[in-house]
């Protein structure tokens, strides 16, 4: 009996500790301002796929001429994904379809882009869109930026 106390008091411990490192992560990465929620879909087939799978939710977080992307459901301080400004080109924007309004937040759009020859998605609300091609179209003379 008391070791099955101990047990559970360890696990339920150990549970709230990943709770409180978890919300301290996000802190950390949104410490620095500029983040918005955005949702990633990496290498992307040609032909525009609705069925909802490969989206991982993220937070994006502008930094200087990066964007680093970070999944929600991560540990990991070091963003899974970092986009350079004068890498992205956008190729188009559309309304989710499908089964992809079920996996993306409800007022999201998708922006179609390519990164270093990868094809990639955003899914982002319509502000932080507006926010995203603003920065995109903000870069230093001389840099070439492709906005659709």
């Amino acid at each position: 009996m008391v070791l099955a106390l101990t047990v559970c008091g360890v696990v339920v411990a150990l549970v709230v500790v990943g709770l409180f490192v978890f919300g301290l992560r996000r802190r950390l990465i949104q410490r620095s301002g500029g983040t918005f929620d955005c949702s990633l879909r990496w290498g992307v087939p040609e032909k525009s796929d609705t069925s909802g799978k490969g989206w991982s939710y993220g937070v994006a977080r502008y930094n200087g001429d990066r964007i680093e992307w970070y999944r929600v459901f991560s540990y990991a301080y070091r963003p899974r994904r970092v986009l350079e400004r004068s890498a992205i080109e956008v190729a188009g924007r559309r309304v989710p379809e499908g089964e992809e309004e079920l996996a993306l937040l409800s007022d999201a759009v998708i922006l179609t882009c390519v990164h270093r020859g990868t094809r990639l998605e955003l899914a982002m609300s319509e502000d932080a869109l507006t926010g995203f091609l603003a920065w995109l179209e903000a870069a230093p003379p001389g840099q070439r930026v492709n906005v659709a």
